[in-house]
Formats: C-alpha cells, sequence, structure tokens
C-alpha cells in the first residue's frame, strides 16, 4: 500500500478508536493495537511529512512550548448562568416561563464543574478553542484544547460553527495527577475544577495531555434549531461528546426528581457536578423570553447546597489592603468541604463578627459561599467554653503600628499610614493586576518577595526592575526564561490605555468603569490633573464622593511624584480613542435600555465607545441616541418625549458594522 494510501487508513482507524474510547466509552482496539498503530503512523509522517492529514492523532501534542496566550473578542458574548440555591426558585422560574409559553418542555443537564471553552470550526476544522474570560474576551487555548481526544480536530461536515461546552477533570485523572505530584513533591490540585483550570492555562500542551482533561458540549452559537435536544442531537452526530445524563422534561416535577435524584448519586460520577442546569427546550422562544446584561432568562443552575464544616476557631489575625482597609480572617483547624481543605476564612469587619458574637476557641461553622470563598456564618453556643473573651478589634496596624481610625458610618478600620508596607505592597499588587496594567507573570506572591528583599519599594520600581536580573534569575521557581517573560511584560504594560493606568493607581471610589468615563472626558493625564471639581461632578455616573476623591488625590504632591516617575519611564499617559472622527457613534452620547439579543450589555458600550460614543445611564437632554431592545421601559418613554432618535437592535448592528 502507498504511504498516501497507508496515512489515510491509519489517521481514519485511530481518530475513530479515540470517538469509541472517549466519547462513545467503547473501547475498539486495545491499548497495545492502538500504541503500535499510533507509532506507525508517526514514522510515516517523519518520512512523508507533506502527507500528514490537518486531523491527525499526532497533531493534539504541540512540539514547542508556547510563551504566552493570546486574546480574543467573543463574537457573541458567553454569558453566564444565573444560579439558584432554593427548590422554590426553581418552581418560580417555572412559573414565568409558562407566562410567556403556555406548554414548555426543559432539557435538564448536570452542571459540571469544570471551566467554560468555546470552538469555531472552519470548514469543520478546529481553527481556535478559547476560554470565556470575562465573557467578552478571552484567551486563545487552540493548542491546549487539541490534546483532549474528546474534542473533534476534524467533524462529520465541513461546517462553520462555533460550539461551547465545559472542559473539566475526571476524577480519576486528579487522583492520578495529586499522586504523582506527592511524589515529586509538588503541592496538590484541591479539587477537580482547580486542577483542569491550572491545567488549560499550561504554556506547556505535553503536560496538558498527560492530565487526560475531559469535554462536554452543549451549546451551538447560530443555526436553525427548534429545540435544545436537537441541539445535543446535532454535535453527537458532527463527532461530539455531550452528557449521556440529560433529561428531557416536561412539568416541574420530573425537573424537582431529576434534581433529587443526583443530589443522592453525584458523588458516584466519574466527573464533578455542583448542581443542575435547566433550560426551555424551545430555542424559538429564547427571545421572546429574553436576556438581562449577564444571563440568559431562559435558563437557570440550580446549585447543591453547600456543605458545611464544623471547627473550632483558633486565631483571627489581621489582613491590611492597598488602601489601608483592615479586615479580619479566621483561622481554625482544617477541615474539608465541598472537595477542598479549608483553614481560613474571611470574617469581614468588627460588625460582623460582634452580631455573631464570634470568639477565639468558639466552635465554629463554616461554608462555601457559592462554592467559592469560606465563611464563618455561626457559632454553636452550647459548646462555648465558659472562660471565652468576647473578640476586640484591634486599636493599632498589624504592619506598621499606626493607630487605626474608623470613620462615621463606614463598618471598616483604616490604617492612614501611607508609607505602611502592607498597603504598599497590596497597591503594587493591584496596579499589576488583570483590570489594570495586566502585567502577566507577576503574582501576588512574586510581588511580596520582591519587596521583601528590597528589589521593589513603590509602584514605579517595577519598571527598574532589570538592574536586577542576576537576582531574579537567582530566584527560586525563576530562571532565564521566565525573567525574561517577566521584563518583557513589564515593559509592554507601558503601553497600556490611560483608564487601565488610572485604575491602577487605585484612587479611592475610582473603578474601572469610572476611570473609562473620566478619560473620555479627559484625554491626558495633565488634564485630568486639572479637573475641578464642578467639571468632574457634571459628568455622568460621577457623583460628588467620586468627584471629591479625584480632586483630592491629585491634590496630594506624593502622588504626584508616583505620576512623574511613571511618565520618566515611559508609561503612556494619554488615552486612545479608536475611530473618533469617523465612528458611527463620534461625540454622541449613547443610552442602552431593554435587553440587546445579540450581545451583553458591556459588549454594546465596549463597540460604541471604540466607534467615539460614550454611554451614559440615563437620558437627558444631552443624549444623541438611545438604543432600545425588548423590554425597554421608562427611558424610552423619556427618549419619546425629548424628541431624542430612537433605533433598535437592527440598526444598531449595522452602524457598528
Amino acid at each position: 500500500m502507498e504511504a498516501k494510501e497507508r496515512i489515510l487508513l491509519l489517521t481514519e482507524i485511530l481518530n475513530k478508536a479515540s470517538y469509541d474510547y472517549y466519547v462513545m466509552d467503547n473501547p475498539t482496539l486495545s491499548d497495545y493495537e492502538y500504541d503500535s498503530l499510533y507509532r506507525e503512523l508517526v514514522n510515516l509522517e517523519k518520512e512523508y511529512p507533506e502527507l500528514a492529514l490537518i486531523d491527525s492523532p499526532t497533531r493534539r501534542v504541540a512540539d514547542k512550548v508556547l510563551d504566552r496566550f493570546e486574546k480574543i473578542t467573543h463574537e457573541v458574548k458567553m454569558m453566564s448562568i444565573d444560579d439558584v440555591f432554593d427548590i422554590n426558585e426553581v418552581i418560580k422560574f417555572d412559573k414565568d416561563i409558562r407566562k410567556i409559553i403556555p406548554s414548555p418542555t426543559y432539557s435538564v443537564e448536570l452542571k459540571v464543574d469544570g471551566l467554560s471553552v468555546s470552538c469555531i470550526y472552519e470548514k469543520g476544522i478546529l481553527k481556535v478553542a478559547s476560554t470565556r474570560g470575562n465573557g467578552t474576551v478571552g484567551e486563545i487555548i487552540t493548542t491546549n484544547a487539541k490534546t483532549i481526544k474528546s474534542i473533534p480536530l476534524k467533524l462529520k461536515d465541513p461546517l462553520d460553527i462555533e460550539v461551547r461546552g465545559e472542559i473539566f477533570m475526571p476524577k480519576k485523572s486528579l487522583s492520578k495527577v495529586n499522586k504523582e505530584r506527592e511524589e515529586e513533591g509538588l503541592p496538590l490540585f484541591q479539587n477537580c475544577r482547580n486542577a483542569a483550570s491550572g491545567t488549560i492555562k499550561s504554556l506547556d500542551s505535553q503536560v496538558v495531555a498527560k492530565r487526560n482533561l475531559d469535554n462536554f458540549m452543549y451549546q451551538v452559537i447560530g443555526g436553525n434549531f427548534e429545540e435544545q435536544s436537537k441541539v445535543l442531537e446535532f454535535l453527537i452526530d458532527q463527532g461530539f461528546k455531550v452528557n449521556k445524563e440529560s433529561k428531557k422534561c416536561s412539568s416541574i416535577e420530573e425537573i424537582e426528581e431529576y434534581i433529587s435524584y443526583w443530589q443522592i448519586h453525584k458523588d458516584e460520577l466519574p466527573y464533578p457536578i455542583d448542581g443542575v442546569v435547566i433550560k426551555v427546550n424551545e430555542i424559538y422562544a429564547y427571545d421572546q423570553i429574553g436576556y438581562t446584561v449577564k444571563c440568559p432568562k431562559w435558563c437557570i443552575a440550580y446549585k447543591y447546597p453547600a456543605e458545611v464544616g464544623e471547627s473550632i476557631l483558633r486565631k483571627i489575625v489581621f489582613q491590611v489592603g492597598r488602601t489601608g482597609t483592615i479586615t479580619p480572617v479566621a483561622e481554625f483547624d482544617k477541615v474539608f468541604i465541598s472537595g477542598t481543605d479549608v483553614s481560613r476564612a474571611t470574617l469581614h469587619n468588627e460588625d460582623y463578627i460582634r452580631l455573631r458574637d464570634i470568639r477565639i476557641g468558639d466552635t465554629i461553622k463554616v461554608r462555601k459561599s457559592g462554592e467559592i470563598i469560606p465563611e464563618v456564618f455561626e457559632v454553636d453556643l452550647s459548646k462555648r467554653k465558659e472562660d471565652s473573651i468576647p473578640f476586640e478589634m484591634i486599636k493599632n496596624c498589624p504592619s506598621c503600628n499606626s493607630i487605626l481610625v474608623r470613620k462615621e458610618n463606614e463598618a471598616d478600620y483604616f490604617c492612614l499610614n501611607e508609607n505602611c508596607p502592607a498597603r504598599k505592597v497590596n497597591s503594587i499588587i493591584h496596579f499589576a493586576s488583570k483590570q489594570a496594567m495586566d502585567i502577566d507573570s507577576l503574582g501576588d506572591s512574586l510581588i511580596q518577595k520582591l519587596f521583601d528583599l528590597e528589589l521593589i519599594k513603590e509602584i514605579p520600581d517595577l519598571y527598574h526592575l532589570e538592574k536586577y536580573r542576576q537576582e531574579l534569575v537567582s530566584l527560586e521557581k525563576l530562571g532565564e526564561k521566565s525573567v525574561d517573560n517577566l521584563l518583557g511584560a513589564i515593559e509592554v504594560s507601558k503601553g497600556m490605555n490611560l483608564d487601565r493606568l488610572i485604575f491602577g493607581l487605585g484612587i479611592k471610589n475610582v473603578g474601572s468603569k469610572v476611570a473609562s468615563t473620566l478619560c473620555n472626558a479627559f484625554p491626558s493625564i495633565e488634564e485630568l490633573e486639572k479637573a475641578s471639581f464642578d467639571q468632574l461632578v457634571a459628568l455622568d455616573d460621577i457623583g460628588e464622593i467620586i468627584a471629591q476623591s479625584v480632586v483630592d488625590y491629585f491634590q496630594d504632591i506624593n502622588n504626584i511624584r508616583l505620576i512623574d516617575s511613571l511618565k520618566e519611564v515611559g508609561v503612556n499617559m494619554k488615552y486612545i480613542k479608536k475611530n473618533i472622527i469617523n465612528g458611527a457613534f463620534a461625540h454622541k452620547i449613547v443610552v442602552l435600555t431593554g435587553t440587546l439579543q445579540s450581545m451583553g450589555r458591556n459588549e454594546a458600550k465596549a463597540k460604541i465607545e471604540e466607534l467615539g460614543g460614550t454611554c451614559t445611564n440615563s437620558v437627558s437632554r444631552k443624549t444623541d441616541i438611545v438604543i432600545a431592545g425588548p423590554g425597554a421601559g421608562s427611558k424610552l418613554d423619556k427618549a419619546l418625549d425629548l424628541g431624542i432618535r430612537i433605533i433598535d437592535e437592527n440598526e444598531f448592528l449595522e452602524l457598528i458594522k
């Protein structure tokens, strides 16, 4: 047989065997047979590289290690699902749906505890796989996704489609990975979700391949499907793996039965779940049912109740935030909750502790809020010791010993010392964070280490780390390549847009959205420095408290020195607006009201701002355009009264083309 025919045959046999094993759970080749055929294919492709097929199983693992992940903007926002924790909320959901659709059916699916993935196919070939990210912008993980054998490299038909689903780590894979890490003296992954997330973010696809991640798909973007159940059938037909435990239900009683069954039997599954997703099966009704800014209204996720652990409170310690906020933190005997060992939990503030009368030595009840954040929510007073001492808030900062201050009508205590070491470290951490200057490779622990070694003391010191290159290379877990990546990321951050810098400076009450509003009005640092209170408070979304915070910040000589230092090292101080002159919304004030079907509100705002517009929350005589979707209310009425131009979603989509 000629090499071309043999390569084609081997590719077909091996891909079919992978599909049978990983998707259908029905092995058709022994491990020995598969490995023998795989080695033969590898050798043939080495001898005839020009004959290797695009869907060859040898292409699932890349030869080189990535330097970083590229970003991608999702054409259709990857929305989250609204969580509910009470069966009565599921009943209410059903009643609300029946007001719109008299006799709905539901596609009820297990909520796998992993991370969302989007896969884009062109002519049936996998081109791009990406994470959800913030829903609008994700990271491209194509190289790693190809290692997951339940994600086909080639579809049955040559289609141009986007499919979405969940990447997860099976329980067996977690046990194997942790056994290997234990033997190597590495820290263990606490649960399948953390392991899957950490693995898919690895820059080395060979590492990803060894950890045997898996995938279920459940959504097709676009298409002409009438029902969700038909979507699942289509996905199976094209070679995707879907969760076989999905069920079509016609009544709330069937849904309750499904929820109850899996609450009892979820630990028997080979993969982790944390609840049940309930979707209206009739896709044609989705637009009618509608969307919120973040979530579709046609589905909800019922989350199983958080596991509660009981422990002994041993100590209350205090953390200092970047703005000087003092947060009490409980330290207690380790307890296993929802798949992880927990020994610390926030206690929020003095009032939270006093309201629950939490004392050192108490038997406390701990749960995970939303299955993520541990919290102490109750004390078992029947087990309290007679000599227990009521909680007393500390008077001095645990980092610099300055006297703490609690302002009137505020729950938190503050350290007002701007030279407090803890405040400085957390200011640098905030400055380098994703929402601010997005300095890859510069994590919290590394910043703390660099601060302790006095390689950095202030934010501008980040831009002088090049002169400590040898010291950086010698640090544990760093090396030549890691240091190159770190210094490169720091250099790249100099070009970040001004709104990212303003947010990164940590001005009190100024979040990322407010930073963008400020920079739209004052597109250079010099203009913002000179802005008066009256000019600031006149802006939409800027109230008196925020305006005063901005004025106060730029009147502080230490803050001016910080900005001047950043100027000297070349950090961008101007706000770069895209397509301002020719943009469809150039110099227009725009208000969004109602629900857009094609994208979330944040995505729509971003597109308007890219085309020169300014989005505000309220309609006034200054408003130029109101974009009205289904469910538009009083804002639309006011726009009609004022004679403001109103456009619908179709016209909006035409404009942003």
